[in-house]
């Protein structure tokens, strides 16, 4: 230590710092050579006593440097005027009120505090000098305070961030820990907005004062460890909140099953929390934070500001550059950036202050010259590719950037997602205007929970105390099925079973987080009072029930006063009244088809008829004689073929191919008629006695309702029934003794019910009644809450979960029955079977066109074959009459051929001759051995009768002759 050279060393070491100090102070205040440069007075308000405002401090320096190393700004030189609030409010509005005043400042970077920002924003829009803050709380409204820029992210900023995490996994609670302050009551009301936006409450609002020692922390976290909610998020600052973790880990709230979320600030800043406190008590924290790109030119930027901090605060080596840091670089570049667009020609010249005047008088500040020029400039720029960014200002306002998602492992902190505004949360980030991949939470980083445990919270545990659901229920008798109520006489525990109750347990037990609750009976057939469920359901609005739970229907005039979860079972109002059994309808044969599907048989059969009488009239002797025969002939042949009767044989082919068609047609028929009569045969076991409701409202029946419902108003107001007409009544028993009686015995005719209760009803007595007439639509059973209540969309999730699976079937089954028990249990819907026209407009669209096509080739070809009557100058009756008399003659045709060529009936006999003589070359060279011809007697007798085959009726002799001398 006593080597001369070493002391020379050190004294050149001090002296070469001496003179760089020297010229940076020259540098900054402007006091150099340049004499010409129009200098810009600019107002620093940091709270230099806090870790933020010294780092701050920092880039506002290097800021200022880096803009006066640009030759090409040489004209303008920035001079800053830092003063120190001294975390005052007080403080801070003075240092304001001075710079103003007495410094003339163009512009104010500061101050960091939201209070003290409050009261500079307002001395800024006094003398319209822009205030360019990083305050960050929402309180602060950049709409309201025209001059007032925000260089920072307001907090509100990032709530839809933490929404999206908390969906994520799908956590329905959350606790928010704030501080009581400006700064950390200023998120609440947008955060819980944006929670709700993904329905997902806050359950408990925890306020820590900034000066609260370490036992009311720990009494908090003990009282927050009481409820159920195991899903925090932290909105303190970090000295603050380094000892509320200190805390937590006391309280064994940093174990398996609890999450925690940090804000932005906290998690920006967490590099100011001593690293013990991170390491011991903050391990499995999810925080999120602004991203930061990085590059090159902040990589640089990084090593000269830690040189620079560790110069000026040697004694704090633990501190490093954060996102406040890189904003106030950004917010005086973009200052200075501004003040160059305005020019040295706005700039007013320096102006000696009034030491006349009071330092307090705000009437002295004046109007700054060339504020409102730096007011627009700064209130929408864009400073590309700066340190935090792009750097972007619009109306005010600091442009969102992305958000980084970190875990909190060790010292640091991993990585482990992004979420943008566009895109919400990805697992990688694309900044340059493409779409993002969305991740769910199997998809994003691995992620260590508090407790070292890689099992994400489910949010919620039992809570060691709480108050319970207050769960109202109705107490009643008969109906068992659906809601049972039994209270214990020894405990007075309330107990609740049936299909509504096992339905409500079930869908509590599905919810992703603990529902403690406790049944409260209400007595819905109190002969006293005769309350009903629209006073079980007003109980909720009168505070005494937190929800109800049976077979509440969902109405219209419930839901203006309470919410209901969607229904967990369809309803609907119908009516049941007793079969009759002991009457038959004798016209029921005729009930099969309807009247204009007989009309339109019956008219079929006439056309078929009648087409079939035209084609076999000239060739067919069955179709000859009196008209009165012909007339008997055609209704006859036509209807015999609806039982096959018919005996008369057709010769033309035109005839047998419309036959054919119209036999099939009449098969189907039939088959069709013989089908649905046997069905109405046997529904008419089961007609109802009253089949329509107006049936009942013209008879003057008695309508049976269950005590306490609404089905009574709905037919009274909607279906005009006399309100004497009805009569109440509470178990399926009653219904049924009711309905056997009668409305002339003291019953009534039908009941009027849900379907459910009719269900249940017939279900138990299914032959002696049935359910007819239309069945009128009700929204069905659903549980009911407080309006608003955030417990509605959980439990109407739970109730389709519960719905979509086997337990609803397995529920329904054991409260309703099985719906096969009960024989007729498909036949309790009496329906129309009659036929109509419109089923079998195909087939008699075919036999009409078939007949149609036959009579029409026939006529053509007759008159093709009397054409020379046609051809004859005779007037259009007689070649009408000729025609007529024409086809009224009997065709040579007349009789078909015979089977057998050697026999004939008597009555051909003369043809034969008439045949004989007038061709006798039809016989030449016959054999002297002819053959036996045989004559009948007179008396009917024929070869058929002696066993031996004849010719068919009509057919000629002649022909079966000559056919059997071909033979031969």
């Amino acid at each position: 230590m006593n080597n001369p050279r070493c002391h020379f060393l050190i004294l050149f070491i001090q002296l070469i710092s001496i003179i760089s100090f020297y010229h940076y102070v020259i540098q900054i205040r402007g006091e150099d050579n340049n004499t010409s440069a129009v200098k810009v007075d600019v107002g620093i308000i940091l709270d230099l006593e806090t870790d933020v405002g010294k780092v701050m401090h920092i880039s506002v320096l290097l800021a200022l440097e880096d803009y006066h190393a640009n030759a090409s700004r040489g004209a303008i030189r920035i001079v800053p005027h830092i003063k120190d609030s001294k975390k005052d409010d007080v403080e801070a509005t003075s240092a304001a009120i001075y710079l103003l005043k007495d410094v003339q400042v163009q512009a104010i970077f500061g101050p960091q505090m939201s209070t003290q920002t409050d009261f500079v924003i307002d001395l800024g829009n006094r003398v319209k000098v822009p205030i360019i803050s990083p305050a960050t709380s929402p309180l602060l409204t950049v709409k309201e305070n025209p001059c007032f820029i925000r260089a920072a992210l307001p907090s509100s900023s990032q709530t839809n961030a933490i929404a999206a995490l908390v969906k994520n996994f799908d956590w329905r609670e959350v606790v928010v820990i704030y501080e009581d302050s400006p700064y950390g009551s200023g998120i609440v009301p947008h955060l819980t907005d944006a929670l709700l936006e993904i329905s997902t409450f806050v359950s408990y609002r925890s306020v820590i004062s900034p000066s609260a020692n370490d036992d009311q922390i720990l009494k908090e976290l003990y009282n927050l460890n009481t409820k159920q909610t195991r899903v925090f998020v932290v909105h303190l600052r970090p000295y603050l909140a380094s000892r509320l973790f200190l805390k937590a880990k006391e309280a064994g709230m940093m174990s398996s099953g609890y999450a925690w979320i940090i804000t932005d600030v906290l998690k920006s800043l967490l590099d100011l929390v001593d690293h013990s406190v991170t390491e011991s008590s903050m391990q499995g924290v999810l925080g999120i934070k602004p991203y930061i790109p990085r590059s090159n030119q902040l990589n640089n930027y990084t090593k000269r500001w830690r040189k620079r901090f560790r110069q000026e605060y040697p004694d704090m080596d633990q501190i490093e550059l954060n996102v406040f840091g890189l904003w106030a670089y950004d917010s005086i570049t973009s200052l200075a950036e501004a003040i160059d667009k305005v020019g040295t020609t706005a700039i007013p010249k320096l102006k000696k202050p009034d030491t006349r005047e009071n330092l307090t008088d705000l009437d002295a500040l004046g109007t700054s010259e060339v504020g409102s020029l730096l007011i627009d400039s700064m209130r929408n720029t864009v400073l590309k590719r700066g340190l935090s960014g792009d750097f972007h200002i619009i109306d005010g306002e600091l442009q969102p950037l992305p958000y980084q998602i970190v875990n909190i492992i060790g010292k640091g902190d991993k990585n482990i997602g992004f979420w943008m505004k566009r895109d919400g949360i990805s697992c990688k980030l694309k900044m340059n205007g493409k779409t993002a991949a969305k991740c769910n939470n199997k998809q994003l980083g691995a992620i260590f929970w508090p407790g070292e445990s890689t099992i994400v919270p489910r949010g919620w545990e039992m809570p060691t105390s709480g108050k319970k659901l207050r769960v109202g229920v109705p107490l009643k008798g008969g109906l068992e099925q659906l809601i049972k109520v039994e209270r214990d006489s020894k405990t007075q525990a309330v107990t609740a079973t049936g299909f509504c109750a096992d339905v409500f347990k079930e869908v509590i037990l599905s919810l992703p987080y603990a529902l403690p609750y406790e049944f409260i009976p209400f007595p819905i057939q109190d002969p006293l009072t005769l309350p009903d469920y629209d006073d079980l359901v007003h109980k909720i609005t009168s505070q005494d029930y937190d929800a109800v739970v049976g077979d509440v229907t969902i109405l219209a005039s419930r839901s203006e006063y309470v919410d209901f979860t969607l229904p967990f079972i369809e309803s609907g109002i119908s009516v049941v009244v007793p079969v009759r059994d002991d009457e038959r309808d004798a016209w029921i044969f005729l009930k099969p088809l309807k009247s204009e599907l007989w009309i339109t048989t019956g008219a079929f059969f006439i056309f078929i008829g009648f087409v079939v009488w035209v084609l076999e009239h000239g060739v067919n002797k069955e179709f000859r004689g009196p008209k009165r025969k012909q007339v008997g002939m055609i209704f006859w042949f036509s209807f015999s073929t609806l039982v096959f009767a018919h005996r008369e044989r057709v010769t033309s082919n035109l005839t047998r191919f419309v036959l054919i068609v119209w036999v099939f047609v009449v098969l189907v028929l039939t088959s069709s008629y013989t089908a649905s009569l046997t069905s109405m045969l046997t529904l008419q076991q089961l007609q109802p006695t009253i089949t329509d409701l107006n049936d009942l409202i013209k008879n003057g029946e008695y309508v049976g309702y269950q005590e306490g419902s609404f089905v009574k108003d709905v037919f009274i107001k909607h279906m005009k029934f006399d309100s004497s007409k009805f009569r109440s009544y509470i178990t399926l028993e009653d219904y049924d003794d009711a309905l056997s009686r009668g409305s002339k015995n003291g019953g009534v005719g039908a009941i009027v019910d849900e379907l459910p209760y009719l269900r249940l009803f017939l279900n138990k007595y299914c032959r002696k009644y049935i359910m007819v007439g239309q069945t009128y639509k009700a929204a069905g059973f659903g549980f009911a809450f407080p309006k608003g209540s955030p417990l509605v969309p959980d439990v109407s999730r739970a109730v389709l979960k519960v719905m979509e699976g086997e337990f609803m079937n397995n529920i329904i089954q054991k409260w309703f029955g099985n719906e096969t028990d009960c024989p007729q249990k498909d036949e309790t819907a009496i329906t129309s079977d009659s036929l109509t026209l419109d089923s079998f407009k195909g087939l008699f669209l075919i036999a009409g066109v078939s007949a149609g096509s036959a009579l029409l080739l026939f006529f053509l070809n007759f008159l093709y074959q009397n054409r020379e009557i046609l051809a004859t100058d005779d007037s259009i009756w007689q070649k009408l009459t000729a025609i007529v008399k024409v086809f009224d003659e009997e065709k040579d045709g007349s009789n078909s051929m015979s089977e057998e060529p050697f026999e004939s009936n008597g009555s051909n006999a003369p043809t034969l001759l008439a045949a004989s003589e007038a061709s006798p070359e039809i016989l030449p060279d016959l054999p002297s051995q002819s053959p036996e011809i045989r004559i009948s007697d007179g008396l009917g007798a024929s070869p058929a009768a002696e066993g031996f085959s004849t010719t068919e009726p009509g057919t000629p002799v002649h022909e079966t002759i000559t056919g059997t001398i071909e033979e031969r």
